[in-house]
């Protein structure tokens, strides 16, 4: 059986790979720029855009191709598209646009290993992001850290709970 890649493992690669120390990186954008969804939002010290969008699945990625927005922004702040795909989905780049450019994820004995399978075709009526756009994409990416924290912090209370319960049930048990 394949040792699939998780969503979340592919975002964290493809931060990395363009470089979140150096880029303003949002996953999951949806709302608050005027501009449709995107899985991870890449805006470059030059204010350039950059869309990826990540599949992991077939049908996944047949189903975006149905999207009437078709990844173009309206207001042309997106410089370049990527699609982050796992390896073992290699025979479903028919369904990418020439467009985009594609990124090939596989799993090895050092990690989560990435690839340039094509690169992107740069839009050229793309603008940059203005400094209010690139403040906004900012705030809505720590807002993100905050909804995180707050999963932690549940989860480790139940996982408390949990641990507490399964505590009484052994002294109950013990008397």
């Amino acid at each position: 059986m394949i040792n699939k890649l998780t969503t979340i493992e592919i975002e964290v690669r493809v931060a990395t790979f363009f470089g979140y120390r150096e880029c303003i990186v949002v996953p999951n954008i949806s709302w608050g720029i005027n501009l449709h969804e995107c899985d991870l939002l890449v805006v470059r010290k030059s204010g350039y855009g950059i869309e990826i969008e990540i599949k992991v699945s077939k049908s996944d990625l047949k189903a975006d191709a149905k999207k009437g927005h078709q990844h173009f922004d309206r207001l042309d702040r997106l410089s370049e598209l990527y699609f982050a795909i796992p390896d073992y989905m290699k025979d479903c780049v028919e369904y990418i646009p020439e467009r985009a450019g594609i990124l090939i994820l596989h799993r090895s004995e050092w990690g989560v290993e990435i690839q340039t399978l094509r690169k992107a075709v740069i839009n050229k009526n793309r603008r940059k992001f203005t400094d209010q756009e690139m403040l906004k994409i900012a705030h809505l990416g720590t807002m993100r850290i905050w909804n995180l924290k707050r999963q932690i912090i549940n989860r480790k209370k139940k996982k408390n709970k949990k641990q507490h319960a399964f505590a009484e049930n052994q002294l109950s048990l013990a008397i």
